[in-house]
């Protein structure tokens, strides 16, 4: 009877310290998911999946038809060196075209002193992008004069 007791209070003790680990110090109570307010065309594929890529990484997402993507662009401060086909705003940041989710909680959870982050262009693999062969791309973390490359990847995931 002894030895039941112990392992079912080894048992509360683990389950507690593995719940500590999956929510952190902030409790139990489940974090609310992150906003995202995207632009994208109405007649774009690779936005619509880009969306869905979000909702899936748990992401709340307003999505925003507009035929003037470029003066939201403009508005938001995106380099043209960086634009692509949809832009997102995410508390303080920018996030501009196929940015995996992956890098959109890294930055949310570093924090750095930025504009926010792009993937230029439309690269094969890129969340929203699938299908054929994936190519490896930067997420670059941008300023108005200055981009660092923030990450590597292949598909959704970090190289």
């Amino acid at each position: 009877m002894r030895q039941a007791k112990i392992k079912q209070t080894r048992r509360v003790v683990l389950g507690g310290l593995t719940a500590a680990a999956l929510f952190g110090a902030r409790g139990l109570a489940a974090e609310p998911a992150a906003l995202i307010k995207v632009w994208k065309d109405p007649n774009c594929g690779c936005c619509s999946g880009w969306v869905e890529h979000l909702r899936r990484s748990g992401f709340e997402v307003t999505a925003i038809d507009t035929a003037d993507l470029a003066a939201i662009k403009t508005e938001l401060g995106v380099p043209a060196a960086l634009a692509s086909c949809h832009t997102a705003k995410l508390d303080t940041y920018v996030i501009e075209g196929h940015v995996p989710a992956a890098a959109i909680r890294r930055l949310l959870a570093e924090r750095p002193t930025a504009l926010g982050l792009a993937v230029p262009g439309m690269p094969v693999g890129s969340p929203g992008m699938e299908g054929g062969t994936p190519q490896a791309y930067d997420v670059v973390l941008f300023q108005a004069q200055s981009t660092t490359v923030y990450g590597r990847f292949v598909g959704a995931e970090p190289r």
